[in-house]
């Protein structure tokens, strides 16, 4: 049995996750002959920026390039150029970086070669709107988006229709050079026709889904993009497109990586883990309550496993926005499992998204133990209502208890550990 206390032992779980998707040891195995022409580096994603310190640090020969990464995920390059811009909310500056990638890689010949670097947060870090749409279209699609609970893929489909950039038209401005991706996955699937939205995978979404999956949610849209996705013309190119013979797609970090290292460690005290997959969807709160069921029957019937034993769990739960508060949805998830689990002894829990950032906030997620409530209730704070409120954030700053990591330059989605003593 481990010798640390349990919100020092999660944290440090969390922080093993986290390393096993760094970005300057994942990159070099996966790097690519250098060809007889040009190399040319294109990059978007909260990774892009260490992931071409990692490309420049590794390559043999000339490299040029520009790659597109969040404010404050910067890292100090030589001969590619780090742009910033803005997520989760698209800004001018998207539309800035998604153009200067697509000028990067125009004019290419069969001899050259670009090697793009795909992380997520992609999709807002470039937004090129297409013709006839403007940045404001996609930035009010984009917020529509991020309250109505659809899940990452189908957000990605949207986006791919109102795009001039995304859903392998990337791929298509590149032609006919080598392009070799080198993602980072922080989709539940690791599918590379998610990941940044697929900028140099072939879609096999359509116009017709978007559409469906706008009144499946009940979108608000502006009237240009309605027009754009009704008319349905000069679609995303699909499989079997010839230009895709000269692509390559390599997943390089994974959540399950992740995941697989986290065990190691809680194996390393002694301890069993249990892993429920790296892929688990549906409403945080939701999945917080079944997460809460199965430690009981941990604690109380040694099923699926006798205590002690770690539950671990990555992929990307959603919040369906109701309220006003401050939230995210790893925070949302374990201020669920707090109300679920009321109290209950020996059950701990982290949630954390590995870049650092839950939602809108530098706050990676946070701790509950089982007297969350019991504090809480000393503070004055009424668990439940923040909870409908979506005020999660607030809650756990109170407390004491955040995941503070700083941007970590990586990103595989969320990791969810449960510990039971």
């Amino acid at each position: 049995m481990t010798d640390l206390e349990p919100k020092a032992f999660l944290r440090a779980l969390f922080d093993q996750a986290v390393c096993a998707a760094d970005p300057l040891f994942a990159v070099p195995p996966f790097l690519p002959e250098p060809p007889k022409g040009r190399t040319v580096v294109v990059g978007l994603g909260k990774a892009a920026a260490v992931m071409a310190q990692a490309v420049e640090r590794n390559w043999p020969g000339p490299i040029e390039g520009v790659v597109v990464t969040r404010d404050g995920h910067e890292a100090p390059t030589e001969r590619i150029e780090v742009l910033s811009s803005s997520h989760p909310v698209p800004d001018e500056r998207s539309e800035a970086g998604a153009r200067r990638l697509m000028q990067a890689v125009a004019g290419l010949g069969p001899d050259d070669l670009v090697i793009c670097l795909v992380s997520g947060g992609g999709s807002a870090l470039c937004a090129l709107p297409a013709p006839g749409l403007t940045l404001a279209d996609k930035i009010a699609v984009n917020k529509a988006l991020l309250r109505s609970g659809a899940s990452i893929d189908e957000m990605n489909c949207v986006r791919k229709h109102l795009s001039g950039f995304k859903g392998g038209r990337l791929a298509q401005a590149a032609a006919p050079a080598k392009v070799v991706s080198l993602m980072i996955s922080d989709v539940p699937g690791d599918d590379p026709a998610v990941i940044a939205s697929g900028p140099t995978v072939p879609d096999p979404t359509s116009y017709a889904d978007a559409l469906a999956l706008v009144r499946r949610y009940r979108l608000e849209l502006p009237d240009a993009v309605r027009r754009h996705l009704e008319a349905g013309r000069d679609e995303t190119p699909k499989p079997g497109d010839p230009l895709f013979d000269r692509v390559e797609n390599r997943l390089i970090a994974a959540p399950q990586r992740s995941l697989e290292r986290a065990a190691a460690f809680v194996r390393s005290h002694g301890i069993h883990p249990v892993l429920l997959g790296d892929a688990l969807e549906g409403e945080s709160r939701q999945v917080a309550t079944v997460m809460a069921g199965i430690a009981r029957s941990v604690r109380r019937h040694g099923h699926p496993a006798p205590a002690p034993c770690v539950l671990l769990s990555g992929g990307e739960t959603t919040v369906t926005v109701r309220g006003g508060g401050r939230g995210g949805r790893n925070v949302e998830f374990l201020l669920g499992l707090a109300v679920a689990l009321q109290g209950e002894p020996g059950i701990h829990a982290i949630a954390g998204d590995t870049d650092g950032i839950d939602g809108a906030e530098e706050v990676a997620g946070a701790i509950v133990a089982p007297d969350t409530l019991e504090r809480a209730q000393k503070l004055g704070l009424d668990p439940r209502a923040m909870l409908e409120e979506n005020d999660a954030h607030p809650f756990f700053a109170r407390l004491g208890d955040q995941v503070v990591t700083g941007p970590t330059l990586t990103n595989v989605n969320d990791v969810r550990a449960v510990l039971i003593l």
